[in-house]
């Protein structure tokens, strides 16, 4: 910056030099500064010179000073945003597990959070797939479920067992390791996801009576069926 302004007042002319240094206010002080040397230079020094450049010289180098600190400190922080070894803060394995189980989630909220880890960590084709996986496995699953229930009389909560467990397992031991595969993350909170699923919930119990009027009678007689044998 000094090599600039010290080109820059070089062509000047004397009066513009003698604006800069009589009124310093208004410019930076290493433009003044430049001012004073070019017109030294010239064999025609100012007589405030000598006591004012102490003053400028003490605030111009305070002005380089923070400038340092602010670069470095910019160098730092996206040296740390590129760096490999970054510690991502993800959802954890248990919270996975915990979402994936839960009846007011099931697998699907376990998806969910998987899949944010792998959006986090830019795995978009991943996560392309998770989502595939996930509306194949819902409705596949969901389908041999009814049948199983329906048709065999399956009991509910094993059944919940034989829907959840397998999309877990694939969660956990295909997904995780492939495209996470790292144990070096910050865990977050589970309070979110866990009131947005409260929520959800909340929103179809409410939904639901006016949903299950909209279904043929044969659909609604199957699902008072399957709430009666939950109930025993």
């Amino acid at each position: 910056m000094a090599e600039e302004y010290a080109e820059k007042m070089a062509r000047k002319t004397d009066a513009e030099l003698r604006q800069y240094v009589e009124g310093r206010a208004q410019y930076r002080d290493d433009a003044v500064l430049a001012a004073f040397d070019e017109l030294s230079r010239r064999g025609q020094p100012h007589p405030e010179e000598a006591l004012v450049r102490p003053e400028l010289e003490a605030a111009v180098q305070a002005q380089v000073s923070r400038e340092l600190e602010a670069r470095q400190l910019m160098e730092r922080e996206e040296a740390e945003a590129e760096s490999p070894t970054a510690v991502p803060e993800l959802y954890s394995q248990s919270t996975i597990v915990l979402f994936s189980v839960l009846p007011i989630s099931m697998m699907i909220g376990g998806g969910v959070l998987l899949g944010m880890n792998l959006f986090r960590l830019g795995h978009k084709r991943a996560l392309l797939g998770l989502i595939g996986f996930i509306l194949i496995y819902f409705f596949v699953a969901s389908q041999v479920l009814a049948w199983a229930i329906f048709q065999q009389g399956l009991h509910p909560f094993l059944a919940s067992l034989l829907f959840n467990v397998p999309a877990l397992l694939v969660y956990l031991r295909w997904f995780w390791p492939r495209y996470v595969h790292t144990n070096n993350y910050r865990s977050r909170g589970i309070i979110i996801p866990m009131l947005v699923s409260f929520l959800i919930v909340w929103g179809l119990q409410k939904a639901l009576p006016y949903l299950m009027q909209q279904q043929p009678k044969e659909v609604q007689k199957m699902q008072k069926d399957m709430e009666q044998m939950m109930k025993q």
